[in-house]
């Protein structure tokens, strides 16, 4: 028997109270490269932000993203 697959999403964050998540979806893409940037590539550290933004960013969003990072065009501040 295979063991349970259990799904997550991110917690709520009281910076984030209303059912818009869009700007929590930015946030926590912005927390896990920061975090990358501060703890390195290898850290185990950051993967709780990648879950977090993944869950909650449409796919489009983060392959937009990431191409903009690539760029040196990203909106954020990394």
């Amino acid at each position: 028997m295979a063991d349970a697959i259990e799904l997550k999403t991110a917690p709520a964050d009281f910076r984030f109270p209303t059912t818009n998540q869009t700007r929590h979806c930015f946030t926590r893409y912005i927390e896990f490269h920061r975090c990358l940037a501060a703890k390195g590539e290898e850290s185990n550290q950051c993967e709780k932000f990648a879950k977090y933004y993944r869950s909650l960013c449409p796919g489009e969003w983060i392959d937009k993203w990431n191409e903009q990072r690539e760029n040196g065009t990203f909106p954020g501040p990394l």
